[in-house]
């Protein structure tokens, strides 16, 4: 089984409008829903490629009620640790030609409500392959939560990927996760420097002593330093369409071959395909699989 972890999770909506114009009201053509949350998103790719996979986090209020019955009617076990606090929500307000996003700030966690996931996640952990970390913290979560979950996965003999950014990241480093996937913002952060793109990044990605490091460049494709070696993956033209959850999809490719290891160069080529599949979605989240098995056939590795 794969385990995905959301603490922050969110409650994505979308406001559908004929045009934007700040300042002005606006009659909303369509309304929808959807479960959201990095982890989440990693966790309903995974469902798509057929993996088992249990969805866990913090959810809270009505938009965490609603987070985890969204969940469920998509058919993606969930396993999400209820708080007091309001779940946030994300609203994007889409107009024919241009997007606009309104993120709310997270819930606040008490510590016994951290003491809680972390009794579920021990729990749920033991029966679990490999353990995805993924997204930012909400207030009163430790900064050093993922540091503390990578120990606990690994005391239970799983694997783990970190999905990150800022301190959560660098705390969660420090406990040697078994693969990190920075992107090149997050990548450059870690370094205190801006990066060439993306094959001279490979010293500082070595730099992080981590195991393997995969990082995401966009439509430049992934670098990854490994213990085997380091390879540059990408396809011959980059895909049009929405990049968000590209990432995500690379997370989850990277989690799915984790539980059958295939050398590196399959598991990037994979991994490549995957995240223009989900670049040609309509939602963050969502892959079809037609387009990963024909992008898959097209993605170029090279050794460097």
């Amino acid at each position: 089984m794969i385990l995905t972890v959301t603490l922050n999770a969110a409650l994505d909506v979308t406001y559908r409008v004929p045009g934007l114009t700040p300042g002005a009201t606006h009659r909303v053509s369509e309304v929808s829903e959807r479960a959201g949350g990095k982890g989440v998103n990693v966790a309903r790719v995974l469902h798509t490629l057929g993996a088992p996979v249990v969805a866990t986090g913090l959810a809270g209020g009505a938009c965490g009620r609603r987070v985890r019955s969204l969940l469920t009617d998509e058919g993606v076990a969930e396993a999400f640790v209820p708080i007091a606090a309001e779940s946030r929500r994300t609203v994007v307000v889409a107009a024919p030609d241009t997007a606009t996003g309104l993120w709310e700030p997270g819930p606040a966690v008490t510590p016994d409500e951290w003491v809680a996931f972390l009794g579920r996640f021990a729990d749920l952990v033991r029966a679990s392959e490999v353990v995805v970390l993924s997204g930012s913290l909400p207030p009163g979560v430790p900064v050093d939560a993922y540091g503390t979950l990578v120990g606990l996965a690994r005391d239970a003999g799983a694997r783990t990927v970190l999905d990150s950014s800022g301190d959560p990241l660098r705390h969660g480093l420090r406990a040697g996760p078994d693969v990190v996937k920075p992107n090149a913002e997050e990548l450059a952060g870690l370094a205190g420097r801006p990066l060439p793109r993306p094959a001279g990044a490979v010293e500082a990605v070595r730099a992080l002593a981590a195991p393997a490091v995969v990082a995401s460049f966009g439509p430049e494709g992934l670098l990854a330093v490994t213990d085997r070696g380091a390879w540059h993956a990408f396809l011959p033209h980059p895909v049009d369409g929405n990049p968000t959850g590209a990432g995500d999809a690379c997370v989850a490719a990277l989690a799915h071959t984790m539980t059958r290891p295939p050398p590196w160069p399959e598991r990037l080529a994979d991994a490549v395909a995957l995240s223009a599949a989900a670049v040609r979605a309509p939602v963050a989240g969502s892959v079809d699989l037609s387009d990963h098995r024909r992008l898959r056939r097209t993605v170029i590795v090279k050794e460097l």
